[in-house]
């Protein structure tokens, strides 16, 4: 710090008083690149105005504290170069005097929770795969406990689950839930690094209705953010004080919102207002105008819909939206969520049909991660291990079950799926065909974002011989 220091006083007072005069709220302040899920990357120009506003605003809504209330301090782990972690780590961390902890360059691959233990942050904020990584942890290590601790574990978790379902938000808490916090679930959130995280978030993709439900066992409740690179990060925010579950919150005071092209659900494209809203993409006017209408609302081309209180429900994007041939319009987030939730051994589950006779999805295994690289490895989990040891199969690694087609596992799927199809609103929504791949997805295998979201158009062309022969091999 010394020599920072020292730095500074290498340039002159004029130098440093011409710069700030030069400064104007509407000039470009940073740079942010889409992670290119849909297309390719687009340069975001963020003004200094959005980026201090929204550093601002949108952290008081999500009841970030200033310095002199309280000393937040936070782990920063994720890309500085995604608007997540810009916004969260570095210009909220500023405008509040948060306390700021670099965690390891290898945190993804396992040593963030030995960086949150250390830290013990009062507030936490993680993309849906990393708190599902942290569930998966959980549940292998009960795995492996003995029956008793095992058994206190499950039993403290559906007490306080059932307790947050039913009185959300409430400090009065009957005995039992004291009971089971204080033997059982206090140690958990101590050892995942938790003991003093009053705030824990979550935003930039969807989150299982598992896992919300998962933490919410634990007595953690995660908050939702919902925004876009051009919206500077948050436009909706929750909160302790402003909560509902598997909503994206409420529109940031000072902001808009409005949904266009309702159907009869409610259900329509998200569009924003506010001067959290962009100035536009870098040397493309045309993209730009795209996105931004004459009156400056800025169409997400995400879905969703409004409760009566302004909580957000986001259903879809426009852009994943598979139009089958048939002409339905079917969303397929809640039906890759179904059938994670009924197969708790699929890791992922991409659905595709998009003008398409009918509906065929591509699944991977739940597996290991390499420790010093976090690419996925042929190992299963524990959790997967565990599905398939109580189906009778002796199967430990993916090649086992997709080189010998393992009939016990692709039995189990079938049903699986079968039963996510018993739910569905009708027969086009009915998955036809499916297949087991050979690897997970991964940032370095292409399918997955910088922030882990699933990048659509390059799986499909990844996949596209085995998307292709579900079609070809289909006989009416």
């Amino acid at each position: 710090m010394e020599e920072v220091l020292q730095l500074g006083d290498e340039v002159p007072e004029a130098a440093l008083d011409s710069i700030l005069e030069a400064q104007r709220p509407t000039q470009c302040c940073v740079l942010v690149y889409t992670s290119g899920t849909t297309g390719s990357p687009k340069g975001v120009m963020l003004s200094q105005d959005n980026i201090t506003w929204t550093a601002r605003y949108s952290s008081q809504a999500g009841d970030i504290q200033p310095a002199e209330v309280q000393q937040e301090v936070v782990v920063s782990y994720l890309p500085l170069s995604h608007i997540a972690a810009q916004i969260y780590d570095i210009w909220t961390g500023i405008q509040w005097g948060a306390l700021v902890c670099f965690a390891e360059p290898d945190a993804l691959k396992g040593s963030l929770v030995n960086t949150l233990r250390e830290v013990e942050p009062t507030s936490h904020m993680g993309v849906p795969r990393v708190w599902e990584k942290i569930m998966e942890r959980i549940l292998e290590g009960a795995a492996q406990a003995g029956f008793l601790r095992r058994k206190m574990l499950l039993w403290a978790m559906s007490v306080t689950l059932e307790q947050n379902l039913n009185c959300p938000g409430s400090d009065l808490k009957p005995f039992t839930a004291r009971l089971a916090d204080y033997l059982v679930l206090a140690k958990v959130r101590q050892a995942l690094g938790f003991a003093r995280c009053q705030k824990s978030f979550y935003g930039a993709a969807p989150m299982a209705a598992e896992t919300q439900r998962f933490f919410l066992g634990l007595d953690i409740r995660l908050y939702s953010g919902y925004g876009l690179s051009e919206t500077s990060g948050p436009h909706f925010m929750s909160s302790p004080y402003n909560y509902r579950l598997h909503s994206a919150g409420r529109v940031v005071p000072g902001c808009r919102v409005k949904l266009v092209n309702e159907d009869a659900d409610g259900v329509g494209e998200i569009c924003l207002w506010g001067r959290t809203v962009f100035m536009g993409y870098l040397n493309m006017e045309d993209k730009t105008r795209e996105a931004i209408d004459a009156d400056g609302w800025l169409h997400t081309g995400d879905t969703g819909r409004l409760d009566a209180d302004g909580f957000l429900y986001i259903t879809g994007r426009l852009k994943e939206l598979i139009i089958t041939a048939g002409g339905e319009n079917v969303p397929p987030v809640p039906i890759e969520e179904a059938v994670k939730s009924e197969l708790p051994v699929v890791s992922n589950a991409m659905l595709i049909g998009d003008q398409r006779k009918f509906l065929s999805m591509l699944l991977t295994l739940k597996c290991a991660l390499d420790p010093d690289t976090s690419e996925p490895t042929d190992n299963l989990t524990e959790q997967a291990v565990a599905f398939c040891q109580g189906l009778g199969s002796k199967a430990t690694t993916v090649s086992e079950i997709v080189g010998r087609k393992d009939e016990a596992v692709y039995r189990a799927i079938e049903e699986g799926i079968q039963r996510v199809n018993m739910k569905a609103a009708a027969r086009p929504y009915h998955i036809q065909k499916w297949a087991i791949l050979d690897r997970d997805f991964s940032i370095s295998g292409g399918e997955l974002g910088p922030t882990m979201k699933l990048k659509r158009p390059a799986v499909l062309d990844k996949y596209r011989d085995l998307v292709d022969a579900f079609y070809r091999e289909h006989k009416p």
